[in-house]
């Protein structure tokens, strides 16, 4: 059985929980905690071991720790954690600014082992799009348009959808507006009572130096809210994967649609539940990546952790994608920032380039 420490315990932290509940055979969590009051949470909502004790968390023998704090004290607790001989596989995004994704990169390099929990390319139905594109079915990706998820996630989908490597170079130009929106879904449940809330919307072109264009348009609402919806659209010369499914030209030129099912890949087959046939018996056209899938995004990373700690496999998610990553998400804030918004701005060349 595999033990793995998770640090911090905000709302995100509780799936790691949720996880090791599920797989309580295969794995076990235990939690460090600022405060009593929330371990005592935790301990309720996961039934996971949780502590406000520091040696006693070390005692419970972490193969390695979930870094899952804010993101403005994630690379700190990431170096800490490192500093000390973990293994730290760091929520996203591994630094809130340049000067943090710099010293994550020179703590990389003197031999601290950190990646990154980035899961959204191995949600099931977004992998088999990936890996639909990767094959060729459409051609060469020229284009993505990603209103599916935010910031650093969705530059992970693009590097990966148009398949270009870390350090390619970009020029991006976009802005941010604010409009009224009537809330209508929470992670408390649904909101019926008629209330406002403002919806601030970054739309982003980003053109590479392989020739190729992603057009970014999010909302954080969207990722709450039945009245908004996400969307993924990768577009090459043979076809596009339009969401749930992939449009294209077979070789005898005849016009096909292939549908993207939620399937289990076969190396995480032992994370299989019922939830997950469930969801995958319900299957529908539309596309809303949800908790289940998610979570089994999750779980099949901590199991590729412990497997690339044995020496047995490959690393989960590579730190320099990560800090990729986080540099477009911070070069994406810093272009819509006041004067700069809508004028086109330059990557500059990274240490993990």
């Amino acid at each position: 059985m595999t033990v793995y420490g998770i640090v911090g315990s905000g709302y995100r932290s509780e799936y790691f929980g949720r996880i090791a509940g599920r797989y309580p055979d295969r794995i076990r969590a235990v939690y460090l905690c600022r405060s009593e009051e929330k371990a005592e949470r935790i301990r309720r909502r996961t039934g996971c071991e949780a502590t406000t004790s520091e040696s006693r968390f070390r005692d419970a023998g972490p193969a390695f720790v979930v870094n899952c704090v804010d993101r403005d004290h994630m690379a700190g607790v990431t170096e800490a954690w490192a500093g000390l001989g973990y293994p730290v596989m760091s929520e996203t995004p591994v630094g809130a600014s340049l000067e943090e994704l710099k010293r994550i990169w020179e703590k990389h390099r003197q031999g601290a082992r950190i990646v990154c929990l980035e899961q959204y390319h191995r949600s099931p139905v977004l992998r088999a799009g990936l890996a639909a594109v990767a094959s060729g079915m459409i051609g060469k990706p020229e284009h993505i348009y990603i209103s599916l998820a935010h910031d650093y996630h969705a530059a992970s989908l693009i590097r990966r959808a148009l398949g270009f490597p870390v350090g390619t170079g970009f020029t991006l130009r976009g802005g941010r507006n604010r409009s009224p929106v009537l809330a209508s879904d929470s992670r408390q449940g649904a909101i019926w009572d008629g209330s406002e809330q403002q919806e601030e919307r970054t739309v982003m072109h980003m053109r590479f130096s392989t020739g190729q264009e992603a057009l970014y348009d999010f909302s954080s609402v969207q990722y709450r809210t039945f009245i908004r919806s996400r969307h993924i659209c990768v577009r090459g010369s043979r076809g596009e994967w339009s969401d749930r499914q992939i449009l294209y030209l077979d070789e005898n030129m005849e016009p096909r649609r292939h549908l993207l099912f939620p399937e289990m890949p076969e190396e995480w087959r032992e994370l299989d539940t019922q939830a997950l046939r469930d969801h995958r018996r319900t299957w529908s056209a539309e596309l809303a990546p949800d908790t289940e899938e998610d979570e089994l995004a999750i779980a099949s990373m901590l199991m590729d952790m412990e497997t690339w700690l044995r020496g047995e496999g490959p690393i989960p998610y590579p730190l320099e994608e990560a800090l990729e990553d986080a540099y477009v998400w911070l070069s994406m804030e810093k272009a819509v920032e006041g004067e700069r918004a809508w004028k086109e701005t330059a990557s500059e060349r990274m240490p993990w380039h």
